[in-house]
């Protein structure tokens, strides 16, 4: 946890946790202002667990939650009257403290000298020229006037973005690029499951974004606010502007826990956990082993989502481990999928009703978790009858794993680049962009069909180097990206269906069947999921080595 005095009465600070919260009232902090919406990473702990935990220790919490990038004059004075109100010192805090930062700036603009103010800021780390251009301008951001320019930027540092700039670099060496990320880590997410299994450590699954990000590439340490494509032009958190010749979107997802009422004031707490957030998956290992009989409930939402099979790999690893230590007989387990089938692609549902049966599962498709009342231990689900009518559902539960729905970010649902539906249109075989010809979307927050997973960025992303060095005159013939999408169903410890498929479900094994049966539980594939491809990922994919994933090529 890093503070920094911005004023009399005032800290700054990235991202906190629960567990700080502890420190912060040694320290003799009275009030926690969020500025950051639930939801933006993997990694953030809701603000309903930063709150319990400063109500055990007697601090005074607000939630003034404000987009990256886009505060507006209104946010800033009411977080200038918040401040003025509010028990003291308070820290403020966002993702990586530029919001809280903006806020205060604009808040007191009229009441302190600009040099002033820019000088504090700076002292706390922070540059606020974006904001001075802005309030110059009356609240336009002049995109005329750019901090930086490259040849290709690129936004975001996941599996997506660090395996597109590999791949660029590996075929152009000398090309200018630039990642747009404000996190310090980098995940690896699909060993989350295998850390909510007791199987991975989590720490095994994280490493920072300054070693992952490779070597050549400029790394833009901050947060999108807002694109221009008409102008070339991506707007950043603190109003700053970055032009580009050739723009790749691939941010990931948001995972909506507010679309769930009562979801976020209980996570960590009541047995209530999600292997979708790096700081739980521990806390649902903890929660398997202790579970000992009554009811454990695992939920899937609505498509799409990323990794559509974790939900039930979680349910199947638990039920694993519980008949393993002789408790399965004492627990009922139920999977409640909002969908109306197991999974989506049908050759591997006989596989995993094998499954549900041996461990006695009730399936309940169709149903969509509504509401979690933590402290009663009971979920809230709605199932939508034959008729069309609406079902209202309620289950207590000792243990929950639940799964929010998830949406693309605020700044690309809100932008000219998304669809209809809030996700990047992109073409689905070149995965450049529709109407932006020199812009290309791949990854989670693409509107393509395929399974959002590592996998299909693994296979996207040598498509995107290509076709965007092909618009630069550097390549020959367009890449084509077929859906594929991959995704190990953990049925047990030690044994896995390896589903690959790509688009309309048509199955695409990597192995000859006669040594992976992808339909089949196999232990090579454990073997694969364990061992090979943590390694493969970080050296493999992230380096620009394309190991079974060279594009193919057509003249057109």
């Amino acid at each position: 946890m890093t503070l920094q005095q911005l004023a009399p009465g005032l800290a700054v600070a990235p991202q906190i946790q629960p567990a700080d919260v502890a420190q912060l009232a040694r320290d003799g902090y009275r009030t926690i202002i969020c500025n950051r919406p639930d939801g933006e990473a993997g990694d953030q702990p809701v603000f309903a667990q930063i709150a319990q935990a400063a109500r055990e220790h007697g601090i005074e919490t607000h939630y003034l939650p404000v987009e990256s990038g886009k505060v507006s004059d209104e946010q800033a004075a009411a977080f200038g009257q918040l401040l003025a109100t509010v028990p003291k010192p308070a820290l403020a805090y966002c993702r990586t403290g530029m919001r809280s930062t903006t806020m205060w700036a604009l808040s007191q603009s009229g009441s302190q000298p600009l040099p002033q103010l820019l000088a504090a800021a700076a002292a706390a780390g922070y540059d606020l020229k974006g904001v001075v251009r802005r309030i110059a301008n009356h609240g336009r951001t002049p995109v005329e006037v750019a901090e930086a320019e490259h040849a290709v930027v690129i936004i975001g540092g996941g599996a997506a973005g660090i395996a597109t700039a590999a791949s660029l670099l590996a075929r152009a060496p000398e090309l200018d690029v630039a990642i747009i990320d404000p996190a310090d880590v980098h995940y690896y997410q699909p060993g989350w499951t295998l850390v909510g299994a007791g199987v991975f450590d989590a720490a095994t699954t994280a490493r920072t974004m300054a070693a992952t990000i490779p070597r050549g590439v400029h790394w833009i340490k901050a947060a999108v606010a807002a694109f221009e494509p008409e102008r070339n032009a991506v707007i950043l958190d603190g109003c700053r502007v970055v032009r580009y010749q050739h723009l790749v979107v691939c941010p990931g997802l948001k995972l909506n826990w507010q679309g769930v009422d009562g979801l976020a004031d209980t996570l960590g707490r009541n047995g209530v956990t999600s292997n979708y957030l790096y700081h739980l998956a521990p806390y649902t290992w903890q929660q398997i082993q202790l579970l000992r009989g009554g009811r454990a409930l695992f939920t899937q939402p609505p498509m799409p989502i990323k990794c559509a099979g974790a939900p039930q790999k979680a349910m199947y690893l638990a039920a694993d481990y519980w008949r393993r230590q002789g408790r399965l007989d004492n627990i009922n387990i139920d999977f409640c999928n909002a969908g109306a089938a197991l999974f989506g692609v049908p050759d591997y549902v006989p596989a995993l009703m094998e499954y549900v049966h041996q461990y006695d599962i009730h399936l309940r498709l169709g149903e969509t978790l509504t509401a979690v009342d933590g402290p009663a231990r009971r979920a809230t689900f709605t199932r939508v009858r034959a008729d069309g009518g609406k079902e209202v559902i309620a289950r207590d539960f000792d243990m929950l794993h639940a799964v929010p729905p998830q949406i693309a970010p605020d700044f690309v649902r809100v932008s000219p680049l998304a669809d209809a539906a809030g996700w990047v249109e992109v073409d689905p075989g070149t995965l450049r962009h529709k109407r932006y010809p020199n812009v290309y979307g791949l990854g989670d927050a693409s509107s393509t069909t395929n399974a959002k997973t590592a996998a299909a960025a693994r296979k996207q992303a040598p498509v995107v180097a290509h076709n965007l060095l092909h618009a630069m005159g550097k390549e020959t013939g367009i890449a084509q990206y077929d859906g594929y999408g991959s995704c190990p169903l953990t049925v047990e410890r030690g044994k896995i269906v390896l589903a690959e498929f790509t688009y309309g479900g048509k199955l695409a094994p990597s192995f000859p069947r006669w040594l992976i049966d992808g339909t089949r539980p196999s232990r090579l594939a454990w073997l694969l999921k364990e061992r090979i491809m943590p390694p493969l990922y970080w050296k493999g994919m992230l380096k620009g080595r394309e190991w079974l994933a060279t594009p193919e090529l057509t003249d057109r």
